[in-house]
């Protein structure tokens, strides 16, 4: 690697590494065309970790052709799936390697905790890499009986150059799970990192190279959203997009993409639904409604953050939950065991919760806890910490229950029949989590054929699986990741007629 594309760094624990900082293309670092850069920061203190190079159209232009140059050329073309598959086997158990130095990176860029980048990210990553490597020789077609005088079959084929642009709240975890399909169907992948949060995934593309991938099968190239994701979404040589973030973003890369009319994996907003009826346990569907919303800073596009509780237990409810956000959510710092929630991505993600709190209160909701203020952690006016928000007395109406903050704030509402929830439930541009609490089974699996959204959860909430389909339905995206579904965004079927009869 040019030594002027990589830099020593120390990170606030402690660890040392060495942090490329141009762009993947190629299976080398290169600097950005123009010599532009983006600065990362850590939003626990808002300083200046390093900066990167910025890619420009003429660099996406250069990675594309790459991605499209290794799609064709035999030591991708040619391999046997099996070996995709030993590709894929040998990248997760680099990642396991390096587990420790990709969490702290990623903690660093990102402010979650180092707890649960350790323990659950890091695990989420590596184990989407094998369980697709698994797939990568499993990816059949069929024989179609049709009459005697005709052999007909399908093949599946690689769909091509992959564009795939990455998300702020789970830069690793989620390049993985587009990463994963991708390359076992045997495509060629640019994958554009978030602006905010580039640090982890370029660190992994020395991994990519180590693992044995051929030059050209995976390139990263960091950018603006506004340059390098749009030129990814319009680039003529680039088959399919994959993308996950904000419904406005994905109605505009749809728009970019209309051109040559890309195959499309849109995974967007979400106001997720958690419905609890008066029979559940109360303090079960507490414990599951605090992680739904909490976790990751409030940051995840799943997050249940609208509580419907039925009447008859609405009190009891409130205060349990109230106890897990006063005893649990402790905010801090990201590297310090004991915190559970860490400061907010950016400012501008700070600002946002702390402007929807003053929406909420405007609109007469009652707030019953935090959300005034920006925190002081360890004495200092710095990072973008928040206190987490809970509002009751919430109406449809109300803001606050139909658009997304993307933060740790909750709204609460009360219920009194089955049909009044669903409708609530349903009363969303958005469908892509839910939740039911109740130990009524038939109940339970009656309400979650009539929510509308692509998940429920039953008495638990955002416990996800790589092995279980993920997507939404409405404005919530287009597609599935994850699981055997995942697989069939990445492959087009081939139909092969095979003439019998040797006459007409």
């Amino acid at each position: 690697m040019p030594s002027d594309l990589i830099v020593r760094l120390t990170a606030p624990n402690g660890r040392q590494y060495d942090q490329p900082t141009g762009l993947f293309i190629n299976n080398e670092w290169v600097a950005s065309s123009d010599g532009g850069k983006i600065t990362s920061i850590n939003p626990s203190n808002e300083q200046d970790i390093i900066a990167v190079h910025a890619a420009t159209t003429q660099d996406v232009d250069l990675a594309v052709r790459a991605a499209h140059q290794a799609l064709r050329h035999p030591s991708w073309a040619s391999l046997a799936a099996s070996d995709r598959g030993k590709l894929l086997y040998r990248l997760a158990q680099l990642v396991d390697d390096h587990r420790e130095t990709l969490a702290t990176i990623e903690t660093w860029d990102n402010g979650k905790p180092y707890s649960a980048s350790l323990g659950e990210d890091m695990v989420e990553v590596s184990e989407t890499l094998r369980y697709y490597a698994g797939f990568a020789d499993k990816n059949f077609g069929q024989v179609i009986e049709t009459t005697a005088d005709k052999f007909a079959y399908t093949v599946r084929e690689p769909v091509g150059v992959c564009g795939q642009i990455i998300p702020w709240n789970y830069p690793l975890a989620m390049a993985a799970w587009k990463l994963g399909p991708a390359l076992a169907c045997g495509n060629t992948v640019v994958l554009k990192p978030a602006e905010q949060t580039p640090l982890s995934i370029l660190f992994f593309a020395n991994l990519v190279a180590e693992a044995g991938f051929p030059a050209g099968v995976v390139n990263i190239v960091n950018g603006l959203g506004s340059v390098a994701g749009a030129a990814l979404a319009e680039h003529p040589l680039v088959a399919k997009i994959a993308f996950t973030g904000s419904t406005a973003t994905a109605r505009a890369i749809m728009r970019s993409a209309s051109g040559t009319l890309k195959n499309m994996t849109l995974e967007t907003g979400g106001k997720s639904p958690l419905v609890v009826f008066d029979d559940a346990d109360v303090e079960l569907a507490a414990e599951w409604a605090h992680a739904g919303i909490m976790s990751n800073q409030g940051q995840i596009c799943t997050a249940t953050s609208r509580v419907l509780v039925q009447r008859g237990v609405y009190d009891a409810f409130l205060e349990a939950f109230k106890a897990r956000v006063r005893d649990i959510s402790r905010v801090g710092d990201p590297f310090d065991e004991a915190t559970f929630q860490g400061p907010q991505v950016t400012r501008a993600q700070m600002e946002r919760v702390l402007a929807y709190v003053d929406v909420g209160v405007k609109e007469g909701a009652t707030l019953e806890m935090g959300g005034r203020e920006r925190l002081v952690v360890g004495g200092q006016q710095k990072g973008f910490y928040v206190q987490p928000a809970v509002f009751t007395n919430v109406t449809p109406q109300m803001r606050v229950f139909q658009e997304e903050v993307f933060g740790p704030f909750v709204v609460l509402a009360a219920f009194e029949s089955e049909d009044e929830v669903v409708a609530l439930a349903n009363d969303s541009q958005y469908g892509l989590g839910s939740a039911v609490f109740t130990r009524d089974l038939t109940r339970a699996h009656r309400v979650a054929r009539r929510i509308e959204a692509g998940m429920v959860w039953i008495n638990s909430s955002n416990d996800s699986d790589w092995r279980v389909p993920f997507g939404g339905v409405k404005q919530s995206g287009i597609g599935r990741e994850l699981g055997e579904a995942g697989l069939a965004a990445y492959s087009t079927i081939k139909a092969i007629h095979v003439n019998m009869r040797s006459k007409l």
